[in-house]
């Protein structure tokens, strides 16, 4: 026996979810409208139709969706999340900050409401609340890499903003439960006031960097960023027209890339993240691409290179003696390393120091000491802005060391 036809509204409603799944958004809007003037009671059909009006951009529609799903029965953590979801995107904060309790309170194991909400908590400064939902993400989702870097960017806020001790003891309560976290250990030990390691774990690096990678040329164009442009004015200045072997160290998404290209015979990019590397790629400027730790692959390759250039590199190592002395050992002699780090102002009395947001800042002293100790003749110093943080100008140190020839 065949079964019954199915209601037209409910007919309607499932050939706009199987558009909805194929990503055509625009096809499964009007067959949504449709459904539900011949069913307006079909709840799971009004939230299907708030997920594309919000992917159409139709934000206070696609509330007003969500709002229906509820009304008609379904009263229940998701519809609310997604209520609160868009309502955020269109900037009704409190009706948000609503919408995300009120989910919470149906579904308090919800790891994704617990991390929007903080976002939302964010959006607003109210940066400690914020961590502690986060924090609560993380105990039902222990490995999200996703919240740990935003339980990381909030207590750097809260701690710019003057909450010193609350951020200390808050990225203690991060390190104390997720101990195996590279985020955790690194950027919570710089927060709380702890003692770093001696560099930036690889594992932090990476993960941080991965995270980045799709929106980080945009963020370094809105922080001025500039330390490509000086190390290309250095070299231009102190090798003119020499054709090298380059290593571009911790190349990132190959922002050098395009002033090391018509100086390079052969242009070698090098970096953790495996998202870096992919937009580096892209470009279509390198000869080679490694995903390496950047001493291992530097001692890898005696005298393989006559340049290495590290733009803003260096700062995540703190003790600087080990990568110096690789880049010795890859350079042929007569080569060159030239890189950027932040400057730690003499005023510290410290070598090297790991700030808030997880880089370290050198003193000139010390890096001209290291790279004595490396071997290396230091050629240029220069004293420049390197970026803007938080609205300050970040100084930095412009270096050019040399192998000797003999």
């Amino acid at each position: 026996m065949r079964g019954a036809a199915l209601p037209p509204a409910v007919r309607l409603s499932r050939q706009a979810d199987a558009l909805a799944a194929a990503g055509d958004a625009a096809g499964a809007e009007p067959l949504y409208a449709r459904a539900l003037a011949a069913d307006p009671m079909l709840a799971g059909t009004h939230n299907n139709h708030g997920n594309v009006l919000r992917a159409l951009g139709r934000l206070d529609k696609a509330a007003a969706a969500y709002r229906a799903a509820v009304a008609h029965g379904l009263d229940e953590g998701m519809a609310h999340y997604n209520l609160g979801s868009v309502l955020r995107q269109a900037e009704r904060h409190a009706e948000a900050d609503d919408a995300f309790r009120q989910s919470l309170a149906l579904r308090p194991d919800h790891a994704e409401a617990w991390n929007n909400h903080a976002n939302l908590l964010r959006d607003l400064d109210r940066f400690g609340p914020a961590a502690q939902a986060y924090r609560r993400a993380l105990a039902l989702r222990p490995d999200w890499a996703d919240a740990h870097d935003n339980l990381g960017a909030v207590l750097y806020l809260l701690h710019e903003q003057g909450a010193e001790g609350e951020a200390a003891a808050l990225a203690r309560l991060w390190r104390r439960d997720h101990p195996g976290n590279p985020l955790a250990c690194h950027i919570g030990a710089a927060i709380a006031g702890e003692q770093a390691a001696s560099r930036a774990p690889d594992g932090y690096v990476r993960q941080t960097f991965d995270l980045f990678a799709n929106e980080f040329d945009r963020k370094l164009a809105e922080l001025d960023y500039c330390a490509p442009a000086l190390l290309a004015g250095l070299l231009a200045d102190e090798a003119p027209g020499a054709i090298l072997d380059v290593l571009d160290a911790g190349c990132g998404t190959g922002l050098c890339a395009a002033s090391l290209r018509p100086r390079a015979r052969r242009l070698v990019g090098v970096d953790l993240s495996d998202g870096m590397l992919e937009h580096a790629r892209a470009r279509g400027l390198y000869d080679e691409l490694h995903a390496a730790e950047l001493v291992g692959f530097l001692a890898a390759r005696p005298g393989a290179f006559d340049l290495v250039m590290a733009a803003d590199v260096f700062c995540y190592f703190g003790v600087l003696d080990e990568a110096f002395a690789a880049a010795h050992a890859a350079l042929r002699p007569g080569g060159r390393l030239a890189f950027t780090v932040e400057e730690l102002g003499p005023d510290d009395g410290r070598p090297h120091r790991v700030a808030t947001h997880g880089r370290y800042a050198h003193a000139e002293a010390y890096v001209r000491a290291a790279l004595a100790a490396a071997g290396l003749e230091l050629r240029r110093c220069d004293h420049d802005r390197l970026r803007f943080e938080s609205g300050e100008p970040v100084g930095g140190l412009v270096v050019l060391a040399e192998r000797p020839v003999s």
